[in-house]
C-alpha cells in the first residue's frame, strides 16, 4: 500500500451509500465490544482493557499488514500522532466515565461529541454547517437523553471525564478526515493502537493481569478483533463523509447497545426508548440527505477504496 497516493481498489461504491454503510457496521461491531468490555469483570481495569485493545490490535495489524512492507509508512506522521494521542484520550475517558458513572450517564454526555466535531470542523476546515444539519444534529443529541430520560446522575469528576472524552472524540474524527486523504485506515489504526498501547503500559506493568478462563480469553480476544475490524470500518467511512456527520452516524451504536440489553439481558424497554430511538435514525436519515457540499462527496464516487 502506498499512503502517499490516493486510496486504490476494484470496487467503487457511491458516497451516499458507502458512508452509512461503513459507519453503520462500525457501530455495530463498537455495540459487540461495549458487550465484552461488560462482561470482562472488574478486575479488569480501565488500563487493562486499554492495554488489550490497544496491543492487541497493533499486534494484529502487524502480522496481517508488516510481513512485506513497512506498515508505518505514512503521510503527515506528526497528525497521525497526535490523533492517535487524542483517540487514545477519548477512549480511556470513556472507559473511565463508565466505570464511574451509570451507563446511561456516561453514554449520553461522550455521545455529545458530533457536536464538538462540527465546531473542530469549523476551526480546522472552514465548513460551513445550515441550520437543517445543527438542527440534525440537535435531534439526534435531543433522542439519546430520551432514551435515559435526562438522567445525568453521578458525581462532578465522572461528569466532567465523560465531556472531556466527548471533546477528543469530536476532535479525533475531524481530525481523520484529514488524515483520510492520503492515508488507508491501516496506517490511522496503527498509529492509534501504537499512541494507545504507549500511554496505557505504565498501567498495565504496575498490575499486569491476563486472561486465565477460556471465557476471558474469549472476550478479550474479541475485544482485540471487534475493536480492529470496527476502527478500520470506521476510518474508510470517514473517507465519505464529513468528520461530524460520521459522527452522527457512530451514535447509532448507542441504540444498538441498548437493543442488545433489551433482548439479551432483559433491560426494561421503556417508551422513550422507542422514541429517542425513531428520533435518532430519522435524524441520521435526514442528515444523509441534507449534505451541503455535495460535489466534494460525489467527487469521492470516482476515487476507490484500499483496504
Amino acid at each position: 500500500m502506498d499512503n502517499q497516493a490516493k486510496p486504490r481498489s476494484l470496487v467503487q461504491l457511491d458516497a451516499s451509500f458507502a458512508g452509512p454503510l461503513f459507519m453503520l457496521s462500525a457501530a455495530l461491531l463498537f455495540t459487540l465490544l461495549n458487550v465484552f468490555v461488560k462482561l470482562l469483570g472488574p478486575s479488569f481495569t480501565v488500563w487493562h482493557i486499554g492495554f488489550f485493545r490497544f496491543f492487541g490490535g497493533l499486534i494484529v495489524l502487524l502480522a496481517i499488514f508488516g510481513r512485506r512492507r513497512n506498515p508505518f509508512k505514512g503521510h503527515n506522521k506528526k497528525l497521525l500522532f497526535i490523533r492517535g494521542c487524542v483517540g487514545s484520550i477519548a477512549f480511556i475517558c470513556l472507559i473511565t466515565s463508565i466505570r464511574m458513572l451509570p451507563l446511561s450517564t456516561a453514554l449520553v454526555i461522550f455521545y455529545s461529541f458530533p457536536a464538538f466535531s462540527a465546531v473542530f470542523s469549523f476551526i480546522i476546515f472552514g465548513e460551513r454547517i445550515s441550520r437543517l444539519q445543527i438542527a440534525c444534529i440537535a435531534a439526534v443529541i435531543v433522542g439519546i437523553g430520551i432514551i435515559f430520560d435526562f438522567r445525568l446522575s453521578g458525581g462532578l469528576l465522572g461528569q466532567t471525564v465523560a465531556l472531556v472524552g466527548s471533546v477528543f472524540a469530536g476532535l479525533t474524527v475531524t481530525l481523520i478526515r484529514s488524515l483520510r486523504a492520503k492515508n488507508g485506515p491501516v496506517v490511522i489504526y496503527l498509529y492509534f493502537c501504537t499512541m494507545g498501547a504507549i500511554i496505557s503500559l505504565p498501567k498495565f506493568i504496575m498490575n499486569p493481569i491476563l486472561p486465565y478462563t477460556p471465557m476471558e480469553w474469549v472476550m478479550i480476544l474479541g475485544i482485540i478483533f471487534s475493536s480492529v475490524t470496527a476502527q478500520l470500518l470506521m476510518n474508510q467511512g470517514f473517507f465519505y463523509c464529513r468528520g461530524w456527520e460520521g459522527g452522527v452516524f457512530m451514535s447509532s451504536e448507542v441504540i444498538l447497545t441498548a437493543s442488545f440489553g433489551i433482548i439479551f439481558l432483559g433491560d426494561p424497554a421503556a417508551l422513550s426508548f422507542w422514541i429517542g430511538g425513531s428520533i435518532i435514525f430519522a435524524s441520521i436519515v435526514a442528515l444523509n440527505s441534507l449534505k451541503a457540499d455535495v460535489q466534494g462527496v460525489i467527487q469521492n464516487t470516482s476515487k476507490t477504496i484500499d483496504c
